[in-house]
């Protein structure tokens, strides 16, 4: 009789931070130049951390990389000029193995331009941009830097996530604050609260900048509901519902925030 096949052992359940580093905002006008990843799985503890080495590579965007995106990721023509296409490499990196459950990025709306849903096989995302501004509304600003030193993740190596503004470590720095959300909400909430436009904290600009949306009255509130940028939209639309539902307006108190 023959012995009995050992029982495979469980892959984890994965999400794959990524981060790309680009000639510019709009493709197909703009192309990749460089894509970092890290991983976070969820362990038998029940508690999710990061996952692997990471890693980035390198991609030959098809054009040349204007000064002005030079100025800020410090990737030079000749490094990508022999490096794999975009459409030749991205699949292998949006859509590892073993099968991650989504992709996240910070401010993913700008990496779904480019990681189209050919790409990563209609992947769920999850931006922990949308997130931060969800559990971290005290944070003085929501940049990918700005939450790592504030927040200060337990367990980051400073020098691995350095230079900013390069790919893996954009991506390893990204992955600590995806950690410590999954951590602190569930899997099924981040997606959700990913879908929607950003809920900004605080007034960002004009006379009643920095307030909480609660303190601004009627007037002020209804012109930011027609405003351009669709995060402010969304966020006057929903202070609105609030106070439609009986919430009060003025500064929130400590019995409000309890509530």
């Amino acid at each position: 009789m023959a012995p009995p096949y050992p029982k495979p052992k469980p892959q984890p359940q994965m999400i794959r931070v990524v981060d790309l580093e680009t000639t510019g905002s709009a493709p197909p006008a703009h192309g990749v130049c460089e894509i970092g990843w890290q991983d976070v799985a969820l362990g038998e503890d029940g508690r999710w951390e990061l996952y692997g080495e990471g890693g980035s590579l390198l991609v030959n965007p098809g054009r040349l990389i204007p000064p002005v995106t030079q100025a800020i990721h410090h990737i030079l023509d000749e490094q990508v000029a022999d490096a794999p296409w975009w459409h030749d490499c991205a699949r292998q990196v949006l859509d590892p193995w073993p099968r991650r459950l989504a992709l996240a990025a910070h401010r993913a709306d700008f990496e779904q331009k480019f990681c189209t849903p050919a790409l990563t096989r209609d992947a769920e995302w999850i931006c922990t941009w949308k997130c931060a501004l969800r559990l971290w509304p005290d944070s003085p600003s929501f940049s990918n830097q700005v939450l790592r030193y504030w927040r200060k993740p337990h367990g980051m190596d400073h020098e691995r996530g350095l230079p900013a503004h390069r790919a893996f470590p954009d991506a390893y720095v990204t992955a600590f604050h995806l950690r410590d959300m999954l951590n602190e909400a569930s899997f099924a909430q981040l997606v959700e609260w990913s879908r929607d436009p950003g809920l900004i904290p605080r007034v960002r600009y004009g006379p009643d900048r920095g307030k909480e949306w609660s303190e601004l009255d009627h007037e002020t509130l209804m012109a930011f509901m027609t405003d351009r940028d669709p995060d402010i939209r969304f966020t006057a639309n929903h202070e609105m519902d609030r106070r439609s539902g009986g919430g009060r307006v003025g500064k929130a108190s400590a019995q409000d925030l309890l509530l």
